[in-house]
């Protein structure tokens, strides 16, 4: 329970209420509305009707100024549960009670929070819906499959080349293999070739066998053999020069494979030098494909896929093989990726030159969330899809997309449940409206959200849901990564497993993300909660304290670290520097209070607050972070 009110507070506050200090009289919970409510800066959701302090971290509550009904833990008469959300992934929804993919339970969001508010939503009357040609769809779930289409182009297959050479100097005599494009089998006579160097090796090999009974008469026959193999003399040829006695002048060269033969370097009579290339032979049972894969369809391909093959004489066939390399380099023009493919080539109508057109369907999961592209309204930042409610409302929806599908789909990462209707047609003059609206909203009431938080007050469910949507604080985004620090440098949009070494990706707000510096040495492993950044330790693991997963911290590598480290070991200069340049009048890392309430406690070293005794925490790090640091420049006009 501990970690679950922990984590709450990594995202920015939970849904969830505990209400305490309150009278065992039911009748007395419906008199909160007229008292004065007093509630935790770490813990939101501790409210109680009198002063005291917190029940989870000891410190002092603080009194709500702005008086209202505190939402209970259970949903009040005449409210329903809309869906369920993460408190770790604000993104990630559920239609019905379950665990978020941190394992933890999910929060119920009723109808008037954590969607659009009653001014955001839209409602059109049926005649207007009609003139507006609104069309709707249902978000369906199914299987995230991509096909990649390309063009490919028929290769010899490396392994199965080979080159006839000769290890020594002679005149080719005879050619039995007189063009190129012959078919030749293994063992089948090439050209015969005349070499003095042959003739006095099988000359050797001869007297050898004729001495074979004197002394030493074995050890000359094993060496005299062993240099006509290796002038690469066949076993059967040897054998007939043991039977005849008498050395040929011309050798016959034969083929070492099946194949075709599509290099002729030689003619009758000509001189053949050691190592000179005569033929070569290519085995076209095996082709590869040569394929160019654009570099955004390259997550899509993996070795051993399975990949068909059309020919344009031929598109009544189609032939399949499989994916065998991904070449490591992109080309600088065309941003392709060279991806090989093997395939049979059964009466050989495969033939190299040839185009041909190469499909890969690849299959990501077995069951994902799935809209159509048309529903999706970009806006460069986030994207937008609107969602069909009775009676002819509509609300807008930020979604968090995955990869493309088939069939001009995607995948809906968080945003959306399954069965939910979404607008295809006609949604980008629902969304002129909602702009509108808000623009209307914010002139009439401006950053009333925003005051609301650094107050350290509880927003009305309305300007929470806007507060959410539009100014977040930087601090509440949630990114993960991977705890190995090899790999923290990559940031990741949703939970899941390393793909690089298969560990569990760990959710870090964008105030944990500024420790971490890719690149630099691994100093320690800490909690990613700010009051328990004091954890330090040696090897990953879970907090001791709330029991999440630990971040790796690495060395500052920026230019910010460099400079916090050369002011501190150089006082006079820094003090120099901060006095001729007003942007450097500030210390490089300052520590306040986590408490927006106590932003006037500031400090350029960390330490404890002296009004609530709290750790004090780096200013970037917390939402009124620049209230603070505005408060040490008042502090120190003359600077640090």
């Amino acid at each position: 329970m501990a970690a679950f009110l922990v984590a709450l507070l990594l995202i920015g506050g939970g849904a969830g209420v505990l209400l305490t200090g309150c009278s065992g009289d039911p009748g007395t919970a419906g008199k909160t509305k007229e008292a004065q409510l007093y509630t935790c800066g770490m813990h939101p959701q501790v409210i109680q009707d009198k002063p005291g302090n917190c029940p989870i971290c000891g410190m002092k509550l603080t009194p709500v100024r702005k008086q209202g009904s505190a939402p209970g833990a259970t949903a009040p008469p005449g409210r329903k549960v809309k869906f369920y959300k993460s408190t770790m992934n604000p993104g990630e929804t559920s239609p019905a009670p379950a665990k978020d993919s941190m394992g933890m339970d999910m929060v119920p969001v009723y109808e008037t929070e954590g969607g659009a508010s009653d001014s955001q939503l839209i409602t059109v009357e049926p005649m207007t819906m009609q003139d507006m040609n609104i069309h709707t769809a249902t978000v369906t779930r199914g299987p995230l499959r991509r096909l990649v289409r390309t063009v490919g182009v028929i290769d010899y297959n490396e392994a199965g080349l080979a080159d006839v050479t000769t290890k020594f100097k002679g005149w080719a005599e005879k050619l039995y293999v007189d063009s190129t494009g012959q078919q030749v089998h293994r063992g089948e006579p090439l050209f015969e070739i005349y070499s003095p160097e042959l003739y006095s090796a099988q000359r050797e090999y001869v007297i050898a066998l004729e001495g074979t009974n004197s002394p030493g008469g074995a050890a000359l026959k094993a060496s005299a053999r062993t240099k006509l193999k290796f002038f690469d003399i066949s076993d059967e040829q040897i054998a007939d020069l043991e039977r005849t006695r008498e050395p040929r002048k011309t050798l016959r060269v034969v083929a070492p494979q099946d194949g075709f033969v599509v290099e002729k370097l030689v003619v009758e009579g000509q001189m053949v030098e050691v190592g000179m290339k005569l033929y070569r032979l290519a085995d076209l049972g095996l082709v590869w494909a040569q394929a160019q894969i654009y570099e955004q369809d390259l997550d899509y391909l993996k070795l051993g896929q399975e990949a068909t093959m059309t020919l344009s004489y031929l598109p009544d066939r189609e032939f399949r093989g499989r994916v065998t390399y991904i070449y490591p380099n992109v080309d600088e023009k065309t941003r392709t990726a060279r991806v090989r493919m093997e395939f049979h080539n059964p009466g050989y109508y495969l033939k190299p030159g040839m185009f041909a057109t190469v499909q890969v369907l690849s299959e990501l999961a077995p069951s994902v969330l799935l809209v159509p592209d048309m529903a999706i309204l970009r806006s460069g930042e986030k994207n937008t899809v609107f969602l069909a409610l009775e009676g002819g409302r509509f609300e807008p929806r930020t979604v968090v997309l995955g990869p493309q599908a088939e069939n001009d789909t995607y995948q809906v990462l968080s945003g959306l449940n399954e069965g939910e209707r979404i607008v295809t047609s006609g949604q980008f003059l629902l969304d002129s409206e909602s702009q509108l609206r808000q623009a209307i909203q914010k002139m009439s009431k401006p950053g009333e959200s925003v005051r609301a938080s650094e107050r350290g007050e509880r927003p009305t469910e309305g300007a929470a849901s806007t507060l959410n949507a539009t100014n977040a604080p930087r601090s509440t985004i949630v990114k993960y990564i991977c705890p190995m620090p090899e790999h923290v440098s990559i940031e990741y949009d949703h939970p899941g497993k390393c793909p690089l070494c298969g560990m569990t990706l760990v959710p870090v707000s964008s105030a944990a993300l500024s420790k971490i510096h890719p690149g630099g040495k691994l100093l320690y492993y800490t909690c990613p909660m700010p009051e328990h950044s004091d954890v330090h330790e040696s090897k990953p693991g879970k907090c001791p304290k709330c029991g999440m997963t630990l971040i790796p911290v690495m060395s500052p590598s920026s230019e910010r670290g460099e400079r916090g480290a050369s002011e501190r070991q150089n006082p006079g200069a820094a003090s120099t520097l901060n006095a001729t340049n007003a942007s450097r009048s500030t210390p490089p890392t300052l520590y306040t209070c986590p408490m927006a309430s106590d932003a006037d406690v500031i400090s350029d070293k960390p330490g404890k607050c002296p009004k609530c005794e709290m750790d004090l925490v780096p200013t970037d790090t917390v939402a009124h972070g620049k209230t603070a640091e505005a408060n040490w420049r008042k502090q120190h006009p003359g600077g640090p």
